[in-house]
This record gives structure tokens, sequence and C-alpha cells, in this order.
């Protein structure tokens, strides 16, 4: 469903009558419109505390942007700023500046006492304002996990309150910040995490944190097609978010198994043939389901790279007046299928080496929602057994999560004006998502240059101002 309110306050009369009445005025999200789009364009500044220990990576992986790169100086704070490489272009942020941003990147990996917090605010004070529509803030800190001294921990931590601090006073613009938590000597692992959070395949992802670790490697990859000779399953592909995964996927080179269940066979087959993929019917809470599954990949396939866990259902009701189905339906479907098919692929050793699985967790299950104990109850288990399977997983394999807010589907048209208009404007964006930003989302986890990702739980909700 089209949001009228947003194409109307973006008219000069009602953006007039918004700010007279102090209704929220969203800027329109910008997403990715072609293949060859830079990843990031216009002015970006970097900077980094004394001790930083990214600027380095930083500098080069922007050097190769279509942006023009500055770093920052005049600060007795900042002094670091200069190792961004030779072309980043020197901006002395002693006087201010009026240069105008599409991106604030700041390397506190140096941090290591709450009083050097203060390079937050050398770097972003005299900045922060001049954030152009879409901008992107992206902080890069120290997992506060692996900070062996207590100040050190507290300066790391302190990076998400001031990320989700910012992200509410720039969502105004369309823009976003975020936070990426890196394990010590695990610089190398951050382009393909840089990449996506400073471009518009992020467009609705703000006020989050990702941690990334260390891995042997991180491969090249094509920007076009970065999934070139992948195999990707993706369950509930008929309709929906689940339609948009199986496009990006296929868009970024894989070859797309979409399963959906019988009755929704003509519109996945639809799917399917527009991206050359293969569609398979399936109902996952079958006790045959993984059996079938595996039996059809290793058959058609002889292994898959990606698995997406896209299928799930709402069977609402309030907990006294919930009948017994409508509880274990939505735990199966939502929650059992996705262990039991993952269990059945990697004991058959049908998931390649640096595969990936990707869950669909939820909002409802990091707030819960009324009426919604079994949807909230199994998204919330998604969360607890990504994190725990994140430990477990090898060979290369990753295992994340993302956790859509409101999006614009089917489901969130069918509800009441008043609960969808709140779903819309209790963020930070003031605006509903598309399913193609949960399949950017899970783009960028499925790619092979993501392999510092595990265990992740990503919110795609423009920052809801609900949950954490």
């Amino acid at each position: 469903m089209s949001d009228i309110y947003l194409k109307l306050v973006n008219t000069p009369m009602g953006k007039a009558t918004a700010q007279t009445l102090g209704l929220p005025s969203p800027v329109p999200l910008k997403r990715r419109k072609r293949a060859d789009q830079p990843f990031i364009e216009g002015n970006v500044l970097v900077g980094a505390g004394n001790g930083g220990k990214a600027i380095a990576t930083i500098g080069s992986v922007l050097s190769a942007s279509a942006a023009t790169l500055y770093h920052a100086s005049g600060k007795a704070t900042l002094e670091d700023s200069s190792k961004a490489g030779n072309k980043a272009q020197t901006l002395d942020l002693a006087s201010g500046t009026d240069t105008k941003f599409s991106a604030l990147v700041f390397d506190a990996t140096g941090l290591k006492t709450p009083g050097d917090l203060r390079a937050l605010y050398d770097f972003f004070h005299p900045t922060i304002k001049n954030l152009g529509a879409n901008a992107r803030v992206v902080i890069i800190g120290q997992n506060p996990a692996t900070c062996r001294k207590a100040p050190q921990a507290a300066a790391q931590q302190a990076l998400e309150g001031f990320m989700r601090s910012v992200g509410k006073e720039i969502g105004k613009k369309g823009a976003t910040a975020n936070l990426l938590w890196i394990a010590p000597n695990a610089e190398k692992q951050l382009e393909s995490s840089l990449r996506f959070f400073l471009s518009a395949r992020s467009a609705y992802v703000s006020g989050q944190f990702v941690r990334i670790g260390k891995t042997t490697s991180a491969p090249t990859t094509n920007p076009v097609a970065p999934l070139a000779g992948k195999v990707a399953l993706v369950t509930g592909a008929s309709r929906g978010i689940g339609a948009s995964i199986a496009e990006t996927l296929a868009r970024d080179g894989a070859t797309v198994i979409g399963l959906d269940i019988e009755p929704a066979m003509d519109d996945l087959e639809n799917v399917m043939r527009a991206i050359k993929g293969k569609a398979f019917a399936c109902d996952i809470t079958s006790q045959d389901a993984p059996a079938k599954i595996a039996d059809y990949i290793g058959k058609h396939f002889s292994g898959v790279d990606l698995v997406i866990h896209n299928a799930g259902i709402t069977r609402d009701k309030t907990l006294g007046n919930m009948p017994e189905h409508f509880w274990d339906m939505t735990i199966a479907v939502n929650l059992t299928a996705e262990e039991t098919i993952n269990d059945e692929l990697m004991s058959r050793e049908l998931l390649h080496q640096d595969g990936r699985i990707v869950c669909i967790s939820s909002i409802s299950g990091i707030a819960g929602n009324f009426g919604q104990t079994n949807y909230s109850a199994a998204k919330s288990g998604v969360i607890g057994y990504v994190e725990a399977m994140a430990k477990q997983v090898k060979n290369g394999i990753t295992i994340n999560a993302v956790a859509p807010g409101f999006i614009e589907t089917r489901m969130t048209a069918a509800m009441p004006l008043t609960l969808r208009e709140a779903g819309r404007r209790m963020n930070s964006l003031s605006q509903g998502g598309q399913p193609v930003d949960v399949a950017e989302t899970i783009a960028w986890y499925c790619s092979p240059a993501s392999s510092g990702v595990n265990g992740n739980v990503v919110r795609v909700c423009g920052q809801s101002l609900i949950g954490r």
C-alpha cells in the first residue's frame, strides 16, 4: 500500500502544513537503483581517535569509492585521522566547516578511557549539522567483550548509546547511524560491512550495531555479482519479503531454490520464472520436510551455499483466548522448522563450506506484541538459536538474523488505519520499510566478504522506537 502521508508532506503545501502542526515530515529514502551504482558518493569525512586501528582500512575502502574524501584535523584528539591515506584531503575542524557531507565515518577503536570519548564530540560537533539528506554515520569500535580493562570496555560500550542517539537526531533527514564493533586485529573484515552501511542498500537500517570477528580470509568479490556460482534456498518465497529476497539474491548472481506450500505454487512459479530459479512445493512443518528438502537439493544441486529461513505465519489471539493449534503451528513454522532443516542439511553435508544461514526474527521477538505471545516467543527463540549456533558452526559457515520492523506488505496493508500509521511513524525515519530493505540486509550477510559477520541480529526497522 502506498504511503499517502509520505507523499503529501513532500509537497510544498504538505510540508508547510506539517511544520505548522508539528507533524513529522519524513524524507523519502533513496534505495539502490542500478547494479553499477557507487556505494557512496559526495563528500565523506573520516576521523579517528588517537590510537585508532581501523583508520587505514577505512581510508583504503573509501579511496576506492566515488566519494571525495577528507580527513579531520585541527584537534589534538583527532591527530590519527591523517592515517586515512594520501587520497584524503585535510579538513581543519578547529573553526568549524560549512562543507556538506554524505557520510561521516569515525574510527573509535583507540578509545581506552571515558575521557577519550571527547574525540567523538570534537569530530561530530562541528560536522553533524552539515549532513545531507539520506546521509550516513558509521562508527567503528572494538567489541567491548574483547576489552581487557574496565575503562576501555566502558568507553567502547558508550559508543552504542552515542550512536543510537545520533540516529534519532539525524533520522528526520532520512539519514542513518550504525556501529561496527570489531574484534582485535579484525580490521581486514570491515570492507563488506562498510560498503553496506554507507550505501543506499542500508536505507532502512539505523541505530544498529554489528559485531565483526576475525577470520582467516575476506575474499574480494565482484561488486556487481558477489553471489555468482552460489545456490540459495529461500523459504516462503512466493510473495512479499520472501519474493524480494529471492529476487535480490538472484540479482547478485545466485541460483535460487524458492520453497513454499502447495497453495502458493502459482505465485512461486511466477517469481522463480522471472529470476530463472527453481520452485519447490513443501510444507516445512511436516515431519518428513527436512528430508524432502535435503533430497531435492542433493539430487538437483549437490548442495547449497545460502539458506534463508523466511517462511513465517501469525496466528494472533490473546493468550487466554488462544486455541492450542494456533500456538503449535506458530512455533512450528517460525522456529522449529528452521532448526530441523538446518540439522538435516548439515548432517548430510549439503551446506557447503563458507555457507550462510540467515533467519528471520522480528521486532515482536524483541519487544513483544499484544495478542502475539506465540509469534513473539518464536521470533525471540530465533535470536537465541542464532546466537548459540554461531558458536557451533564450522567450516567457515556463518549464521545471522534480521528482525524486520514495519515493512510495507500485504499483511501490514490489511492492518487498521490507526495501527498502520503508528507502525509507519514510530521510528527515527518516520516511515515504513520496503521488502527490499530486508532483502538487501540478507544479501550483505550472504556475501563471501562478510565472513567475519556471525551471530548478529540486525533490526531492519528505521530505528523503531519500540524495543532495544
